[in-house]
């Protein structure tokens, strides 16, 4: 058997009607999981998801219907991925406290109640499997150093990094089943992406968004965005037996970003 095969396994990913959640979503069930999407919206057609809810995951009380409706429907969950985020573009002296806010509650609270709601389920379901269960937190490069015009961005992800290690440092502690590891994308072709070039030309910081995005592709050592596909890749790796050694870590997936 595939040291990355997740076959019998179901998890869950927050943020699915975005490019890196359905991408993850595709790549989870085509390595044999039963994937449950969920996201903001009230209704969405994720082709290959078990079932779709919606969830904000802001919502304590959202949190704790979501994961007791997975353990009477499939009586187990293997992987969570706190996938769902936001992006604020602005200068720290025009961000507003409501923006810097709800960045922060979306970004950061919503991992924490995540992890929180599903802990216990996650224990019981990896009891019995190599590795045990999976927590994949999305941080971003964003989160391993600062970027102008993203503070409360960079705040939130640099949060989800070590959030991320501590809940690590305490299930082993605990003798939990459960990894928790963080994913660091570079930039990647996705809808906030696009949101990112729009107000960067907004600043005045670029002429237009096609030389916003050649900017942003350069910084890149690999000459190029990444795709969605490309991150969801290695989360499934994070959420399978071959990465039953990780716990605690950073997978950076940014194309050289920040290797130079």
């Amino acid at each position: 058997m595939s040291p990355f095969d997740l076959s019998g396994t179901v998890a869950l990913v927050t943020g699915a009607t975005g490019g890196i959640g359905r991408a993850t979503v595709k790549a989870l069930r085509d390595a044999g999981s039963t994937v449950i999407a969920s996201d903001i919206a009230a209704e969405a057609t994720i082709d290959a998801a078990a079932e779709y809810h919606r969830l904000d995951v802001t919502d304590e009380a959202a949190w704790t219907t979501l994961i007791a409706d997975i353990a009477a429907r499939h009586g187990r969950l293997d992987a969570l991925v706190n996938n769902a985020g936001i992006s604020v573009t602005n200068s720290i002296a025009e961000t507003s406290l409501a923006e810097w806010r709800k960045c922060q509650a979306v970004n950061v609270e919503g991992v924490f109640l995540g992890t929180k709601a599903a802990a216990e389920l996650l224990r019981r379901s990896g009891a019995d499997r190599k590795g045990g269960a999976s927590i994949v937190n999305l941080s971003s490069v964003g989160g391993l150093k600062g970027s102008a015009y993203m503070a409360a961005y960079c705040t939130s992800k640099g949060a989800v990094r070590l959030f991320t290690k501590s809940a690590a440092a305490e299930y082993a502690m605990l003798g939990w089943p459960i990894r928790v590891n963080s994913v660091h994308p570079g930039g990647i072709d996705t809808s906030m992406m696009d949101t990112i070039y729009a107000r960067y030309v907004e600043a005045g910081l670029f002429a237009d968004e096609q030389t916003a995005r050649a900017t942003v592709s350069a910084g890149h050592a690999i000459g190029r965005m990444g795709e969605p596909d490309e991150i969801a890749a290695g989360i499934v790796y994070l959420c399978s037996p071959g990465a039953s050694f990780m716990t605690g870590s950073e997978l950076v997936i940014d194309g050289g970003m920040t290797a130079r």
